[in-house]
């Protein structure tokens, strides 16, 4: 018998961040009352830094930013937001980390769900990703869409989905 199965993954597109990122400086770059703030914004592997004179030019900065990754089809739920800090000079800096992957208890709490909702299906966590198998599509379709209903704090996107 085919067994159909899918993936439930937490990830962000960095292509789509670095345009966002762009956007967003060429905004605060025109804009009158950012124009010589010194704001910046720039990319790490997993994380945003964000630089501006004070605190509330860096969360001007932060809404553009904000915009702009919503406008690019980012979630803002994948993004952890670390305490505003003093930098060199008197500017204002903060740390955006992104999140990438199912923490394990987030995960977990996925799985007992599934398991919970007492559908004729398996989840496994695999590594940052969690596999749904089941016999049948409709039960598949049937816990997507249980799941979309819940908020767990984290982007889930639903990938993989195949008929073996």
């Amino acid at each position: 018998m085919p067994e159909n199965t899918f993936d439930i993954v937490s990830k962000i597109d960095m292509q789509e961040v670095a345009n966002a990122i762009q956007q967003a400086l060429k905004e605060i770059h025109t804009r009158f009352d950012l124009k010589d703030s010194k704001s910046n914004i720039t990319q790490e592997k997993d994380a945003i830094v964000l630089q501006s004179v004070d605190e509330y030019k860096l969360k001007a900065v932060n809404e553009i930013l904000q915009q702009k990754l919503v406008k690019r089809g980012i979630s803002l739920k994948g993004l952890t937001y670390s305490a505003l800090e003093s930098a060199l000079g008197g500017t204002a800096r903060q740390r955006i980390t992104m999140q990438q992957g199912i923490p394990i208890e987030k995960a977990r709490d996925i799985v007992k769900l599934i398991k919970n909702s007492k559908k004729k299906v398996q989840a496994s966590i695999q590594g940052d990703l969690v596999r749904v198998s089941g016999k049948d599509r409709d039960s598949l379709q049937e816990i997507i869409a249980l799941l979309r209903q819940q908020d767990f704090g984290i982007d889930m996107q639903f990938t993989n989905y195949r008929t073996n």
